[in-house]
């Protein structure tokens, strides 16, 4: 500080903003940069293409499919996941007896979060291994040996490929409502009591309290939770890699943008074609967060 806070706070800032520069901007730079060659991965040396990958991505099928099936997993993992997860975390919070003019949350909640949160503790390739022997299409499968009590035939959930797709986002919404459980729990329990207790006065059942106070001022934590789910579902290539079959079928009814660049990168070596795929979702994922942030945006509530 003798030398003006100017330096100081460059001296501390320095360091960070070089790091970031160089592991993160600088990676995506040298994707921009790829993303117009038609580089293999196996040169030293790669040819301009200028913005031809762009132009054939365009023209791909299964890019538009894998996009396609990007765009039913954004309306559907987030609302369901967003949705359970506010109501289990009012269940836990709300939910119970009342006592000295307030609620209180069911009996056990500490218990109730915990197994809500373990899945988060799981890496995803456990989770997908974990789904794989759940979704078996015998009746060795959990869910086939239970159809089977009822005499019911065994399905391939992830070999139909009707159902493949929503059978993988059964498992995202499955693995991250425990997450949102605890986020919205957090926010529930900053909500002052006061305004659970001037609605109990007016006769307001919980219903309404939900709808009328708790929703409301969790807005700003349901926006975020928003944003998160969508990146996680545009970022999904994991566990659709290990849950697929034929890595992203049948027929490219599980595909997404992730597992395209990785089949072109490491199985057809077009990493200038890939990176380019790489690129288009770097400006999906943007415009979906810019977006979502735009049509959830209202002034901050104050209480």
């Amino acid at each position: 500080m003798r030398h003006g806070r100017l330096p100081f706070v460059a001296g501390f800032l320095g360091a960070p903003v070089i790091l970031y520069l160089v592991f993160v901007i600088g990676p995506y730079a040298q994707a921009f940069q790829i993303a117009l060659t038609n580089w293999r991965g196996v040169t030293a040396h790669a040819d301009y293409v200028g913005l031809e990958n762009f132009t054939r991505i365009f023209q791909d099928d299964l890019f538009w499919k894998a996009l396609r099936n990007h765009g039913e997993m954004l309306l559907a993992v987030p609302l369901l996941t967003i949705a359970l997860a506010l109501f289990f975390a009012f269940l836990l919070n709300a939910a119970g007896k009342r006592r000295a003019g307030s609620s209180s949350g069911l009996p056990g909640s500490g218990f109730y979060r915990v197994v809500f949160f373990f899945p988060q503790v799981l890496s995803i390739a456990v989770v997908g291994v974990l789904f794989q022997v759940v979704y078996r299409p015998d009746e060795s499968g959990v869910l086939n040996g239970v159809l089977g009590w009822f005499g019911a035939e065994p399905v391939g959930f992830l070999t139909e490929p009707g159902i493949a797709l929503w059978a993988i986002m059964g498992v995202m919404i499955w693995s991250g409502v425990g997450f949102y459980l605890v986020l919205f729990s957090a926010g529930m329990a900053s909500i002052p009591k006061e305004l659970y207790e001037a609605a109990e006065l007016e006769g307001a059942g919980r219903v309404r309290v939900f709808f009328s106070i708790t929703l409301p001022l969790l807005r700003n934590t349901v926006q975020v939770a928003w944003v998160y789910l969508g990146i996680g579902v545009l970022d999904g290539f994991a566990l659709v890699q290990v849950l697929s079959v034929n890595n992203g079928g049948p027929d490219g009814a599980t595909t997404v943008v992730g597992m395209q660049v990785w089949q072109n990168a490491f199985s057809y070596y077009k990493f200038g074609y890939a990176s380019a795929m790489g690129v288009v979702l770097f400006f999906v994922v943007m415009s979906v967060t810019a977006l979502t942030l735009r049509l959830t945006r209202r002034e901050q509530l104050e209480y």
